[in-house]
C-alpha cells in the first residue's frame, strides 16, 4: 500500500469534460497524474463507486462544503476518483454540481487503485473490483497524508479531515 512519503503512480486517469477549451476537447481526455500532480498540492479522495449512497450523500458533499476552505489553506485541486469510467464520472461530476470544485476522475481499469494497492474486491456483490474509500494530500506528486477507511465505514477521508490536515 502507498505510504506518506511516497510518489503517487505514474498512471492515466480520464476526465470527461462537456466543453472544449483549455487544451480539452469534448468527452474523454486522459490525465497523466504524475503531469497533473506537478508542482500542486492536491486533495485527494477516493470512493467505491460513482452514484453510491456513502459517495453521494456524504463523501462528495463533504468537499463541496470544504473546497473554498480547502483552496484558501493551499490546496490547488481536489480530485475525486472512482473505478468508473469516464462518461459516469461526468454524470456524477453533473448530479453532484462538481464543476469548477471537485475534478471527478475516472479509474476506468483500476491502475491507480491497483498501484497504490487500495483495491476492493465486490465481485461477491456484483460490483466487481473497486477502490477502497481514502483520502490522501499530495503535495508535488508526494503523499503527505494518508487516511485509509475501515471497511464499510466514513470516518476519516471526508473533507472536514483533510481540510484540518491541509491546515497543519
Amino acid at each position: 500500500m502507498i505510504q506518506v512519503g511516497d510518489a503517487l503512480p505514474a498512471v492515466t486517469l480520464a476526465e470527461y469534460s462537456e466543453v472544449e477549451g483549455n487544451g480539452c476537447s469534448l468527452g474523454p481526455n486522459p490525465v497523466d497524474v504524475t503531469q497533473a500532480a506537478a508542482g500542486k498540492t492536491l486533495a485527494i479522495f477516493a470512493v467505491p463507486g460513482a452514484f453510491t449512497p456513502t459517495c453521494s450523500a456524504k463523501h462528495v458533499p463533504s468537499y463541496l462544503q470544504n473546497a473554498d476552505a480547502l483552496k484558501a489553506a493551499g490546496v490547488d485541486e481536489i480530485w475525486c476518483l472512482s473505478v468508473n469510467d469516464a462518461f459516469v464520472m461526468g454524470a456524477w461530476a453533473r448530479d453532484q454540481k462538481t464543476e469548477g470544485k471537485i475534478r471527478m476522475l475516472a479509474d476506468g481499469d483500476a491502475a491507480f487503485a491497483k498501484a497504490v494497492g487500495l483495491t476492493l474486491d465486490l465481485n461477491g456483490k456484483g460490483l466487481g473490483l473497486r477502490s477502497n474509500r481514502y483520502s490522501m494530500l499530495v503535495k508535488d506528486g508526494k503523499v503527505v497524508t494518508l487516511n485509509v477507511e475501515a471497511p464499510a465505514k466514513f470516518e476519516v477521508s471526508d473533507g472536514a479531515t483533510m481540510l484540518a490536515q491541509a491546515k497543519a
